[in-house]
């Protein structure tokens, strides 16, 4: 089972959305099970379960992890094919999000506009990584800063920016004869509070970074 998994085709994120059948997917995520323990636990007849798991095994949400006699039956136990998933742009590519529509870097849209273009690109990378069996090469940061005032948050990103930017300018070769353009996204935005808290206070809009190599 991956970690997470992205889910690219229309018709796999309609059926990962489904409300029950989200609630198999997220039993099944925990552990393999059969129709029959899954029906005594979501409350649903073996045989409504059965034609869920068929609509999910046939977008490749789930698979066959085993199977085991029970009396005279054999039963298949399924698994989910990743502990969660994520629903690329693709899936609904006629109104995907393009960041290249209009840049406004202190736009928190935009922001949304770019990291669903990141989810999109990287999800794509990782299929064909995985159908051509190599290593994907990524890289991540994340961490949080508190500001004492927007002042010093304004100075962060403008510092920030110039950081960035002057990396970009030392490495990029645009005449590098078998090199290999890669993307760089940089994002501040205010922290999410946990869902106690979350509705207590509105965030102010956040400022976003972005530079392409």
């Amino acid at each position: 089972m991956l970690d997470v998994t992205v889910i690219e085709d229309s018709a796999a994120a309609a059926a990962s959305l489904d409300p029950v059948r989200a609630r198999l997917l997220a039993e099944l995520a925990a552990g393999p099970a059969s129709a029959t323990m899954l029906a005594a636990r979501v409350g649903l007849p073996r045989q409504k379960v059965n034609y869920h798991l068929r609509a999910l095994e046939t977008h490749g949400l789930v698979e066959l992890a085993g199977e085991r006699r029970k009396g005279n039956v054999t039963e298949r136990l399924m698994q989910a094919t990743a502990a969660s998933y994520v629903i690329s742009p693709l899936a609904l590519a006629a109104v995907q999000p393009d960041p290249g529509r209009f840049r406004d870097q202190l736009s928190a849209r935009w922001l949304l506009a770019v990291a669903a273009r990141l989810v999109r690109d990287v999800g794509t990378l990782i299929t064909g990584a995985a159908k051509a069996r190599k290593r994907l090469a990524t890289y991540a940061l994340d961490g949080e800063v508190r500001f004492a005032s927007a002042a010093d948050r304004a100075a962060f990103v403008e510092e920030l920016t110039r950081g960035v930017s002057a990396l970009i300018a030392r490495y990029h070769d645009a005449d590098a004869e078998g090199g290999r353009e890669h993307r760089i996204v940089v994002a501040l935005h205010p922290t999410v509070k946990d869902p106690v808290t979350a509705g207590q206070s509105t965030p102010e809009t956040p400022p976003a970074v972005e530079e392409q190599a």
